[in-house]
């Protein structure tokens, strides 16, 4: 039902409704915790939800974020238009189902999976990487308690080897369907899972590795090949098959465009699942992942459900049931208007963006790059001199300048390190880059002539190695509990349901 249709006020008539009007209507006809007793204007609903969001940061703006941001206004009708399609409804909608078997074939052959002329590729589209690798750890459970059921052996206890670097989405696979998370620890310089490390934490009860091409705190590759070669040896001497995973969410449309010959994919043998964001390098607007699978052997039957009863058999793999159908055909428009060349020249944009940023922060001479070379285009990087501010205090500042820019300490065991992250996306320019240095030389110069917020007695993670490591030990734990405490108090004071 369309209540505007049915609304009738002395003001219905009028092309706007003004400031007075609407302002009346938030106070009495709309509170915020319950539904209204009485419909109101659509023009009022409209200028108050409006006037609300403007006071939301500007997501150009947001280099926290790797989600896409921008598309082309073509692509932007194509979404609009399919708004009110339910993806679910196969049988309905044909074209859209066959726009996302398209898609994951395209994906499969970018990651070179081994299929055959007349095969097709075992996928399928997702709201995004979380639940593809729910999908993937599901499949990779179900293989495994199979096999263990089969020899006769306990099954009860399965675990997945990761870096304790890992997105959030991996510790709620491993909460929600009751898998050990077995993290490989990080170092100081060393940021991503050690391939070594891991095959050795490796046992009979784990159902895979995980490895991460793209870290979400530098951007950094792990190395997969690598991994694939000791995790060759450990399975050959045990008699195990311990297959790999790659989370390929941010990665995964970069590495094929920027690095064609590094090998992490299904050319490597123990690969049997790679999940990627569309929304992410991807390029398309947020609420689209992928995951794929070697071939259809790695994905367990009894894990495929069949439904009948929206006009046909189809089968279906997902967490959720309805889906819009929007993403998807976005993420098809993205394929064939861009082709390989078109992606290749969006990475190497990005890639020679973050170059001028990075040149640009080390020239301030105030800043270790933290990041590498060869990985997703971001730029990590850390205060040379924490002794009297912060990382904190900087991406504090730049919010008034417009930027979001994230501030955050390390994974275990580099708590002490704390860095700033600017995520370089297609939308992203090179004069926003300069602009962004500029706005951080700023606040660094404004930083130096204020008192210092760090207490005598709380030095900030980035100790100075000459302190004893009792000390060093007293200050990590003194700083995480402030930060903690600030945004604990922070959220609360904004609950008002489920995140």
């Amino acid at each position: 039902m369309v209540i505007s249709s049915t609304v009738k006020h002395p003001d219905e008539h009028n092309e706007s409704i003004d400031c007075t009007f609407a302002s009346r209507y938030v106070r009495e006809a709309v509170p915020k915790f319950k539904l209204a007793e009485s419909s109101i204007p659509k023009d009022a609903a409209y200028q108050i939800i409006n006037d609300e969001l403007m006071l939301d940061g500007k997501p150009r703006l947001n280099l926290a974020s790797f989600v896409t941001t921008w598309m082309e206004p073509e692509c932007d009708k194509l979404i609009m238009d399919s708004l009110n399609k339910n993806y679910v409804d196969m049988d309905e909608y044909p074209v859209t189902t066959e726009l996302q078997n398209r898609c994951v074939n395209i994906i499969a052959h970018l990651f070179n999976a081994p299929i055959g002329k007349e095969e097709t590729a075992v996928g399928v589209g997702t709201v995004g990487s979380s639940e593809a690798i729910m999908l993937a750890g599901l499949a990779f459970k179900r293989k495994w308690q199979t096999k263990r059921k089969s020899e006769g052996k306990p099954y009860d206890k399965p675990n997945i080897v990761t870096g304790a670097n890992v997105q959030v989405c991996w510790e709620k696979f491993a909460k929600y369907f009751e898998v050990e998370l077995k993290e490989v620890k990080l170092s100081e310089g060393y940021y991503v899972m050690d391939p070594l490390k891991a095959v050795e934490m490796v046992d009979e009860n784990t159902i895979c590795v995980a490895a991460i091409l793209g870290s979400t705190l530098t951007g950094e590759f792990e190395d997969v090949k690598l991994l694939n070669e000791l995790l060759t040896v450990k399975n050959k001497e045990t008699g195990w098959d311990t297959p790999i995973h790659v989370d390929a969410a941010s990665g995964g449309f970069v590495a094929p465009f920027l690095y064609p010959d590094l090998l992490w994919d299904f050319r490597l043998p123990l690969v049997k699942s790679i999940n990627v964001s569309g929304h992410k390098y991807g390029l398309v607007y947020p609420g689209i992942g992928w995951v794929v699978w070697r071939n259809q052997d790695d994905l367990p039957d009894d894990l495929v459900f069949h439904i009948n009863y929206l006009g046909s058999d189809q089968p279906t793999f997902t967490l959720n049931f309805s889906k819009g159908s929007s993403q998807i055909i976005a993420q098809y428009y993205q394929f064939i208007r861009l082709g390989f060349e078109g992606y290749k020249s969006v990475m190497e944009n990005c890639l020679a963006n973050t170059r001028i940023l990075k040149e640009g922060i080390e020239k301030t001479g105030k800043f270790k790059i933290v990041s590498k070379d060869v990985g997703v285009p971001l730029v990590a990087f850390s205060l040379k001199d924490s002794s009297r501010h912060t990382v904190f205090e900087i991406a504090d500042h730049l919010r008034k300048y417009g930027w979001i820019v994230p501030a955050y300490t390390m994974p275990a065991d580099a708590q002490h390190i704390a860095v700033l992250r600017v995520v370089i996306r297609e939308d992203f320019s090179r004069s926003l880059a300069e602009r962004l240095v500029s706005d951080i030389c700023k606040v660094v110069a404004l930083l130096e002539t204020i008192p210092s917020t760090i207490s005598s007695k709380s030095a900030h993670v980035a100790v100075i190695a000459s302190e004893t490591s009792e000390e060093v030990k007293k200050d990590i734990t003194e700083t995480q509990t402030e930060i903690a405490s600030y945004w604990k108090k922070l959220a609360t004071g904004k609950r008002v349901g489920t995140c």
